[in-house]
Order: structure tokens, then C-alpha cells, then sequence
């Protein structure tokens, strides 16, 4: 009785580890903050609540979008650095996350080493927009215009480090134009000011101001890739423009803070790019202007090591001054 009796307590503690390590496995069992580093209508919320919707439906918890615009994407990155590493508080990244960190001289995070990693989720290209009332009808216009009026011209951005702060400020440099940087807080203000020709151009992620063009309040001259996008097929690369050296394409990707188990890093890997790879999901980013492209987390690791060092070069060759 007495071997029974302790055949049973074993087998009852065996059950009960068993359970308990399933238990642990469970992901998620609450709702996941997905922190969004820009306002609503940017190209990373565009992607974030796509993402964010159907990875809702798959696993029956909420993933919900928490638009934290602030500094560039400085207030965003900042909260994400901060938080438990627990899977709970993710974060849609752009380049902006890099180069915040290089033009704040006191960064409030660190780019690559405060964060894990997870998946890269869509390529994309800058288009270059100017109001319909504007004067210039094409790349070449704007250039000329510049250049008879230095310095009287302007262009928009969400802000300091901003992606569309980078783009524009590549493009001048390209260009060898001189024109003046004016950032925003909001997207939907800079929006407005360009809407009424008080801000002149903007470079923005095609998914954010794509719409704008086809409702004919914005007019596209040029867009930032080696090639021409799908989704706007009439308007002209830089390079088709004569300006190599203002290609700019780039990235998304999602992390979550540095130290994050790799059981959930792993989960959260493959059930994005299921996602990605629905025919819905895809089409609905296509449309928009962007490619849905997933990688491992190593492969995302390697691409924010290789544009931390290119950034740091566009950067000095644009002139950014620390802040």
C-alpha cells in the first residue's frame, strides 16, 4: 500500500509539472499592447492596426494599437524600452527608430541592444507630394523652383528623426536645393498645411499620403525606389528623375523589449508572417502601396546592425545636428 501510495504522489507530481509547463506555454492570455511611435494615418499605423487585427482574430485577445507620436518616435521607443519583457508590449519600428537614436545627443534608449527583435513585416518607398495647387508639375519643376527662390520654399515632416523629416532632408541634399525643414507634432497637421500650399513638400510613406493623391488633394512627383511602385505606376523614380541620391526605401519590422523569452519570440514569429501571408492581408498592404515581407528575428537583428551604420552616414552627409 504504502508503494502505491507513493507511486501515486509520483505520478500526481509528474501531472501536475506537466500541467503547469502547459500551462506556461499558453501565449497570449491577456490583451497585447502594440505601440505605434506616430499618429493615426502614418504608414506605421496603417501596418500596425492591419497586422494588429488579425493577429486579434487568431489568437481570440485583443492586440491593440497604442499610438504614442512623440519626438520623432522617441516617445514610443522610449516606452516599449521600458517595459516588461513579458510579449505583452510590442512596437512597430521604421527607420526612425535608428535615427533617433543618433541625432539626440543624450538618446533615451538604446537602438538595438534595449529591444528583441521579432519580424520584419513590409518594405516600402517614399513618395514625394506636392499640393495641387502648386506650381511644379514634376521632380524637375521643384528642383528649379528651389533654386530661383533659396531658401523660400519649405518641406513638411512628423517631426525631428522622422521618416519623412530624413527623406526630405536627403532629398535637398540631393538636389543641392536649400529649403527650410518644418516639423509637425501631428501627421494630420502637417496634412492640413500641406493641403493649403503653406507647406510646400512633403516625403512621406506612400501609404499615408497615397490616398491623398488618388482623392486629388495632393499631386505625387516622385517616388524613392529603384523602381515604380504597383499601386502608383505613373509617377517617376528619383533616379528617372535625375536624383540617385534621394532613394530611400524603407523598412517595418515589429520588437518588444530586450529580454523577451524565445518561446514567445518564436510564437510571435511564425503567427506574423501566417498573417502575411494571407491573400487578404497582403492585398490590402499592396494596395496601399507597400510589399509585405517577413524574416526571422536575426535576419531583422542584421538589418537594424547594417542601417544603424548607414543612417549614421546619411545622417552626417545631410547635415542633421544632434539635438
Amino acid at each position: 500500500m504504502f508503494k502505491n501510495k507513493y507511486l501515486f504522489c509520483v505520478f500526481a507530481g509528474a501531472a501536475g509539472a506537466l500541467g503547469g509547463a502547459a500551462q506556461a506555454q499558453i501565449y497570449p492570455t491577456k490583451p497585447i499592447r502594440l505601440v505605434i511611435p506616430f499618429s493615426p494615418g502614418a504608414a506605421s499605423d496603417f501596418l500596425g492596426r492591419t497586422i494588429g487585427q488579425r493577429m486579434t482574430d487568431k489568437y481570440g485577445q485583443q492586440v491593440v494599437s497604442d499610438n504614442r507620436p512623440g519626438a520623432g518616435g522617441v516617445v514610443g521607443s522610449t516606452i516599449v524600452a521600458k517595459a516588461a519583457p513579458d510579449g505583452y508590449t510590442l512596437m512597430v519600428i521604421a527607420p526612425p527608430h535608428l535615427v533617433n537614436a543618433l541625432i539626440h545627443k543624450e538618446p533615451q534608449y538604446r537602438a538595438i541592444d534595449d529591444y528583441t527583435p521579432i519580424s520584419q513585416v513590409a518594405t516600402l518607398p517614399n513618395m514625394l507630394v506636392v499640393p495641387t495647387q502648386f506650381q511644379a508639375k514634376t521632380l524637375k519643376d521643384l528642383v528649379a523652383l528651389a533654386k530661383a527662390k533659396p531658401g523660400e520654399l519649405n518641406f513638411g515632416s512628423a517631426g525631428i528623426g522622422s521618416l519623412s523629416h530624413l527623406g526630405g532632408a536627403l532629398f535637398v541634399s540631393a538636389a543641392g536645393i536649400n529649403a527650410v525643414h518644418v516639423p509637425f507634432k501631428l501627421f494630420a497637421d502637417a496634412l492640413g498645411e500641406l493641403f493649403s500650399a503653406r507647406v510646400h513638400f512633403y516625403v512621406s510613406p506612400i501609404p499615408a499620403v497615397l490616398p491623398h493623391v488618388h482623392d486629388g488633394k495632393l499631386r505625387a512627383l516622385a517616388v524613392t525606389s529603384a523602381n515604380r511602385v504597383p499601386a502608383a505606376q505613373e509617377t517617376p523614380t528619383v533616379i528617372e528623375a535625375g536624383l540617385p541620391g534621394a532613394q530611400l526605401d524603407t523598412w517595418f519590422g515589429i520588437v518588444g523589449p530586450a529580454g523577451m523569452q524565445r518561446r514567445i519570440v518564436e510564437q510571435l514569429n511564425r503567427d506574423i508572417a501566417a498573417v502575411l501571408q494571407e491573400p487578404e492581408t497582403r492585398e490590402r498592404i499592396a494596395r496601399a502601396g507597400a510589399t509585405p515581407a517577413v524574416s526571422s528575428p536575426e535576419q531583422l537583428h542584421e538589418i537594424l546592425k547594417i542601417d544603424f551604420v548607414r543612417f549614421r552616414k546619411i545622417v552626417a552627409d545631410t547635415g542633421l545636428k544632434p539635438q
